[in-house]
């Protein structure tokens, strides 16, 4: 029979899967479809369209990001500290090739999960309301919410291959000439699909 650890590890995992491919999945939409489409819009159809979306979509969104983040740091806590050494030790977070995948897919989370909660959020609250009356939403605000989106969709990529090798046996050897190549062809990787993402009209 499984002990408490482990049942509480799986269903955090469980929850943190879940709420990742929420997450994540509308990070996507929002970026590779709907500001594109949105784009097109003119002021008649977005006071119709985008006071129905957004708040549907930025409930998931922001609460995918909230479970994600709990979900994942509560995940960390019992594998590196109560059940693990530490920091260091042969089970530590900073000794592990696993641990170090995990800390760079948590700091680059974490990143990720702040520009959700208090850039992207903040900054829709203002400017759905603005765009309901018909009105110009506040200046710059628009522009610093996508590009917090951008960032996160660019973070994405190498964030999913630092959480997938981080896991038990996936990728099991850790070193910075890996990392760094990872990143680039990540971000290479969201370049590419917003290009492609732009040409997609009328296909």
């Amino acid at each position: 029979m499984m002990d408490l650890n482990t049942t509480l590890m799986f269903l955090l995992r469980w929850i943190h899967l879940i709420a990742g491919i929420t997450w994540i999945g509308l990070l996507y939409f929002f970026n590779f479809i709907n500001i594109p489409l949105t784009g097109t819009l003119d002021a008649d159809s977005k006071k119709k369209v985008v006071p129905e979306l957004m708040p549907r979509a930025l409930f998931f969104f922001r609460w995918g990001a909230m479970f994600t983040f709990l979900a994942g740091a509560g995940i960390i806590i019992i594998k590196y500290f109560i059940v693990g050494s530490g920091m260091s030790g042969v089970s530590g977070l900073m000794s592990t090739p696993g641990g170090l995948w995990i800390t760079f897919g948590a700091l680059f989370g974490t990143v990720m999960w702040f520009n959700v909660w208090f850039i992207i959020w903040p900054a829709q609250q203002k400017i759905i309301p603005a765009v309901k009356a018909g009105q110009a939403p506040p200046a710059g605000l628009p522009a610093k919410a996508a590009m917090a989106s951008r960032i996160n969709t660019y973070l994405s990529v190498p964030l999913l291959f630092f959480m997938g090798a981080g896991s038990e046996g996936h990728y099991p050897m850790f070193n910075y000439y890996t990392l760094v190549l990872v990143i680039v062809v990540g971000f290479v990787i969201v370049k590419l699909t917003y290009g492609f993402s732009g040409k997609l009209k009328g296909m």
